[in-house]
């Protein structure tokens, strides 16, 4: 896979659009993915939008991380969906969010504002596994925040809360709204959430694989 990734190291978006036969988007701002299915269409993901790892056969997650002209992350990256119900024993074990994060590619593309889009260099990639210490500090935020929704509590978390795990509303607009459990126990509506990656962590991955 490494070998895959090592063949475009330095490209423009541009130019690996362009081997692909796929069109550049003026602008992310209607096209916030694209760059992460630029990504998978070349290195031939194959799970789509399915709560498993993109690579399913050898079970691989694809990530790619946007960085600043200081080749720090610029954003926090998105996990998987958040589930709003029926979280009740549910364990770490069987997450999706462990399952996503068992070993992942990441890929750093520039990000900043000031490169045009189709003019982004893609960087070195490597592959992740967390290691106890990790696992560990991962684990715990999702329990902690599980543990808050399972008791009706979704309305008291922020982004602030979870050391390296955060959850921040995922839906574009009002309209998709989701169930969950409220603090009263009845079922109510309220905004998708997604798991997050704070990042000072993939900072962290960075200085540990590519300083």
């Amino acid at each position: 896979m490494l070998e895959n990734t090592a063949q475009i190291i330095g490209l423009s978006l541009q130019q690996l659009a362009n081997s692909l036969a796929i069109e550049v988007p003026a602008n992310q701002l209607k096209a916030k993915g694209w760059v992460g299915e630029l990504m998978e269409a070349r290195l031939g993901a194959t799970a789509s939008s399915r709560p498993e790892p993109d690579f399913q056969n050898i079970g691989v997650e694809l990530k790619t991380l946007p960085l600043d002209l200081h080749g720090k992350p610029k954003e926090s990256t998105y996990v998987s969906t958040v589930p709003l119900r029926d979280n009740i024993g549910q364990t770490w074990e069987q997450s999706v969010v462990k399952l996503k994060l068992n070993r992942v590619l990441w890929v750093p593309v520039e990000a900043d504002p000031s490169i045009v889009l189709s003019q982004r260099r893609i960087g070195k990639s490597f592959i992740w596994s967390p290691n106890q210490k990790e696992e560990n500090d991962l684990r715990a935020d999702w329990q902690e925040l599980i543990d808050m929704i399972t008791m009706g509590e979704l309305h008291k978390i922020n982004a602030r809360q979870g050391k390296y795990l955060q959850i921040r509303p995922k839906a574009a607009n009002a309209k998709a709204l989701s169930r969950t459990t409220l603090q009263t126990g009845e079922s109510g509506l309220t905004l998708p959430r997604g798991f997050y990656l704070r990042p000072a962590f993939t900072r962290m991955l960075l200085d540990q694989y590519l300083s």
